[in-house]
Formats: structure tokens, C-alpha cells, sequence
């Protein structure tokens, strides 16, 4: 994956709105979601959500299809698969990633 890609995923991602909107696109699965029910779920108002929508196809993470008169709308899962194996390999230099439990908790 090239470094402008990541740069422009990473991006499109960095909006509260926007992750929100993915997140919900990832749990709906290869189906898809309409962009009236992603506004009603989100509380997003349609021209807000357009525009973040927008964002997120420029940056290869989101497909959009229509289905008669509706813009279905899913996940790019093969972006966001390339996406996580980028960072995996590149800020992980090869080492395991994971973090270990005695490790994780911070203990407040």
C-alpha cells in the first residue's frame, strides 16, 4: 500500500463523524447501510453526512452502489484489510503488535 494512501485513510479516519459512520458501515456487513438509515442512526443531518460520506470514498474506504432509487453504502473492506497490514508491518517494524494483559491495564 502507498504511503499517500495510508496518509489519506488515516485522515479521512480522523473525524469523530466519519469513524462513526465507518464503524457503523463495518458492522452492517457486506449488505450495506442507506444513507437515512445511517443519518437516523448517528444523528447525523443528510447533507453532514453526504459530505462525510464523501470523505470517506476519496479515500478508497467506503463503496457506494444503487439499488433502484437508494445509494447503498458498505465498507471497503479490502482498504481497510491493506490499511491494518500496512500498520501492522511499517510502525510495528515485523514485531508483534499485541499488547500483554499485565501490560494494558494502567492501573488507576
Amino acid at each position: 500500500m502507498e504511503e499517500q494512501i495510508v496518509v489519506r485513510s488515516l485522515a479521512a479516519l480522523a473525524h469523530p463523524h466519519r469513524l462513526q459512520v465507518f464503524r457503523a458501515l463495518v458492522v452492517a456487513g457486506p449488505q450495506g447501510i442507506t444513507p437515512g438509515v445511517m443519518a437516523e442512526g448517528a444523528g447525523i443531518p443528510a447533507t453532514t453526512l453526504s459530505f462525510h460520506l464523501k470523505e470517506l470514498m476519496n479515500a478508497g474506504l467506503v463503496t457506494q452502489e444503487r439499488h433502484g432509487r437508494n445509494l447503498v453504502y458498505r465498507a471497503a473492506y479490502d482498504q481497510m484489510d491493506e490499511l491494518l497490514g500496512y500498520l501492522t508491518e511499517n510502525c510495528c517494524a515485523g514485531a508483534g503488535c499485541a499488547v500483554e494483559a499485565s501490560t494494558a491495564a494502567c492501573g488507576c
